[in-house]
């Protein structure tokens, strides 16, 4: 994965108003903490090697009462699409998809290396997860429906989004 690919995705995300935070994983704590507004519901972080939510103010795993109450949530991402700042939300039972779609506030977490540059190169990833049953959804900025007149922003989900890159080791 090049630096371009990730300078490409922030630019992306920057055309959807929305902000990208690098981290290391030894300040992913603090990182998110200064991200997240309680209360807040997360995922647990079972595939990111070294990163857990424990030690922060976000709530896991979700359960439907929290997923009502909370302000953030907080998941992991599949991959990112650079050239449209997309993140990859894979469907699971631990709850990425309800999480990062319920709350006003979704904080997306990618490492680096799930950074992708196009949609093509994303294939691979899905043509896996669907042979294996499983389904992923790709969200781009803030929800907004337009269907009925002007664009409308934070209908029928998130608000507001941010995206912690994790640097690569």
């Amino acid at each position: 994965m090049s630096t371009s690919t990730v300078e490409t995705f922030e630019s992306s995300l920057k055309e959807l108003n929305i902000s990208m935070t690098r981290t290391e994983p030894a300040n992913f704590e603090a990182t998110i903490e200064s991200l997240v507004s309680s209360p807040a519901v997360g995922v647990p972080l079972d595939s990111y090697e070294g990163l857990s939510l424990s030690n922060t103010s976000v709530e896991t795993p979700p359960t439907p009462q929290l997923l009502k109450s909370s302000e953030t949530g907080v998941t992991p991402v599949g991959k990112a699409i650079a050239e449209y700042g997309t993140l990859v939300l894979d469907s699971d039972s631990a709850g990425t998809e309800p999480v990062g779609l319920y709350p006003p506030h979704h904080v997306g977490i990618v490492r680096e290396n799930d950074v992708l540059e196009t949609v093509d190169s994303v294939g691979r990833h899905l043509e896996s997860r669907f042979a294996a049953g499983k389904s992923s959804i790709f969200a781009t900025g803030v929800s907004s429906t337009g269907d009925m007149g002007s664009l409308v922003e934070g209908v029928h989900g998130p608000k507001n989004v941010d995206v912690v890159l994790i640097t690569d080791r």
